[in-house]
């Protein structure tokens, strides 16, 4: 049994070198056809050329991702991946995974929508990237397999909200318990298609409301779900779902593409989450992932401010109130969320005639906070109501008042084209279109349009990329000459005046002090002499000679020598941060790199100089 045990062992490491070192041989040439293409879409080429370069761009990239995937699987299985802690805004993080597959879902004519519960804190600790990996893989396959009808839906509660499900206040928890709504005569979910009852996707978890591995006081345990109405799962499949490389069926890969590891790794990361995952699927009706994940309450303050987008556009818009018109409660609650995200207070109607009678009453009350604003789904719209709803709300003033207190109205739209649209605003229907998905962003370019408000979000401090590297040496050390060209093409886009050479040995040359570049890409595998212990001699070298420098006389004012060193491999198992800098290095840059990657890692020594 020890012989069998060490052989398994043995034959996973030998997996994970295999794995690793294949990645590694198809990044370095990736790395040139990307950047080749990079550049030759920068020359004069015309429509169809600039086209089939962007394709070819885009596969590649695509390659990549699927490299990358390959590369999770490596590094979990031989225990290398490690979860970062800090503090992120989860909000922003599932706005940017809206963002990514908004074109995709207004081309299936999918309702693509996020809500997340007021019990969630702003900020949580924790790692972002692979938070976002996980969620970013379930959308994409919620896409993937839906049909051109119905949604897909993620939302965020803290765990002991559904746990308890009689004492939440939470509406869209509520709401999900019923599954078919007997007033609106339509199922009771987002789109009002038909889907699999959510409750059921983790009614296998151990500890969903136990706090079990959650030691310190601040930290808690998120459920996120998602929700589909795509093909389902075959029965048949649904036990080998999470085992890498399977896909549900042996058509699905030509079908549908993937490689089948996805949720194999979604997996391995709840599972370093301290949280857990399941699902409940059926064929013809959807898919609902949900998955457990243990984070700490952060603070506000601790995030970067750079990253607070709207915190202007929330001052402009908090304490004015809107009245959401929509059918389906989950639907208008999505609405009411990102409303309130805006410090926007809002109120809900099922119908035209509901929502006109309340306006108008809020208007001849003279209440505090009016109805400044009207948030019709396309499915309660029509023509010919709207006009008649437009003309009611238009006569609807306080008595004896010389202000014009019209709401502005905004239609939600999915399936709307831009003919559509255009003919609804010069009809004076709508002020304003909101395409869903709904984002934050969307929502505030819509209304300081509508009302005549200065656009805040859009404003960004002048880039100074390409002054802050114009006229800096840098030397780029690669034994691979298409690596050394790409490098070199991309930093002398930003003004920098670049040398190359193909060793170790001739970086020690160049690097020997006193010399005259600002810094060095180092390339980390190269025959005689890798980077790594090119970059311990060059800080030897630098070290013997500040200590001469320091011990002579006149040593006032003359330069500290340390080179700015950034790693630049495709070796992204083996390379890690932590190993850079043992050797002496400043940065890390994983090829194949994009050129503002490029530009962003070496720019940062030169900002304060």
């Amino acid at each position: 049994m020890m012989e069998l045990k060490a052989r398994a062992e043995a034959a996973d490491v030998a997996k994970s070198q295999f794995l690793a070192t294949v990645s590694h041989e198809i990044r370095t040439p990736m790395n040139g056809v990307l950047g080749m293409l990079q550049m030759l879409m920068d020359t004069g080429l015309n429509a169809n050329q600039l086209d089939y370069a962007e394709t070819a761009h885009a596969s590649g990239k695509d390659l990549i991702s699927l490299i990358n995937e390959v590369l999770d699987q490596a590094k979990i299985e031989s225990g290398r991946l490690e979860l970062e802690a800090v503090p992120f805004d989860l909000r922003a993080i599932l706005d940017n995974v809206l963002s990514l597959f908004s074109g995709k879902s207004k081309e299936k004519g999918i309702q693509l929508a996020i809500y997340v519960s007021s019990q969630v804190p702003d900020v949580v600790i924790g790692d972002p990237g692979r938070f976002r990996q996980i969620i970013t893989n379930l959308v994409g396959n919620s896409i993937k397999f839906n049909k051109d009808k119905g949604h897909i839906f993620v939302t965020v509660h803290l765990a002991d909200e559904v746990s308890n499900p009689a004492d939440t206040k939470d509406e869209v928890v509520r709401q999900s318990l019923v599954t078919f709504n007997k007033d609106s005569q339509c199922f009771n979910t987002l789109s009002g298609f038909p889907a699999v009852h959510r409750w059921k996707s983790w009614g296998n978890f151990k500890h969903l409301g136990s706090r079990e591995s959650m030691e310190d006081p601040q930290a808690i345990k998120l459920l996120v779900i998602v929700e589909d109405t795509g093909v389902g799962i075959p029965l048949d499949a649904q036990k080998r779902i999470f085992t890498p490389f399977m896909q549900a069926e042996s058509s699905t890969s030509r079908t549908y593409g993937g490689t089948g590891i996805g949720l194999s790794i979604c997996k391995r990361l709840v599972d370093l989450m301290d949280g857990e995952i399941g699902f409940v699927s059926e064929p013809g009706t959807g898919t609902t992932f949900s998955f457990t994940a243990v984070v700490k309450r952060g603070e506000s303050s601790s995030l970067d401010p750079k990253g607070q987008n709207y915190e202007t556009a929330v001052l402009e818009f908090k304490g004015m109130r809107a009245m959401v018109i929509d059918a389906r409660t989950i639907s208008a609650e999505v609405t009411r969320y990102h409303l309130q995200r805006l410090g926007i207070l809002a109120d809900i109607a099922s119908g035209l005639d509901s929502a006109c009678s309340y306006i108008s009453g809020a208007q001849n009350m003279g209440v505090s906070a009016p109805v400044s604003m009207v948030l019709i789904d396309e499915d309660v719209w029509d023509k010919d109501s709207m006009m008649a709803f437009r003309s009611r709300i238009t006569g609807g003033r306080p008595n004896g008042s010389t202000e014009t207190l019209v709401p502005k109205i905004f239609l939600l739209a999915t399936t709307f084209n831009s003919a559509e649209i255009s003919e609804i605003k010069a009809a004076g229907l709508a002020d304003n279109i909101l395409t869903k998905p709904l984002r934050v962003s969307v929502l505030v370019a819509s209304f300081q349009e509508a009302f005549g408000r200065k656009r805040h979000l859009s404003r960004k401090k002048p880039t100074s990329r390409g002054k802050i590297l114009n006229g800096k040496q840098i030397l780029v050390v690669d034994d691979n000459i298409v690596n050394r060209r790409v490098a070199e093409g991309a930093l002398k886009k930003y003004g920098a005046v670049v040398s190359c050479v193909d060793s170790g040995k001739a970086a020690l040359e160049k690097l020997k002090p006193p010399h005259q570049f600002d810094a060095c890409f180092m390339d980390l595998q190269m025959p005689e002499m890798d980077g790594f212990e090119a970059t311990r001699q060059i800080r030897e070298m630098e070290k013997e000679y500040n200590e001469e420098v320091e011990s002579s006389e006149g040593s006032e004012g003359k330069p500290h020598w340390h080179t700015p060193i950034l790693a630049m491999t495709a070796d992204v198992i083996q390379a890690t941060n932590e190993e850079c800098s043992k050797c002496g290095m400043d940065g890390y840059v994983a090829k194949p790199f994009e050129e503002p990657q490029l530009y962003s890692a070496v720019a940062s020594f030169f900002q304060f100089g």
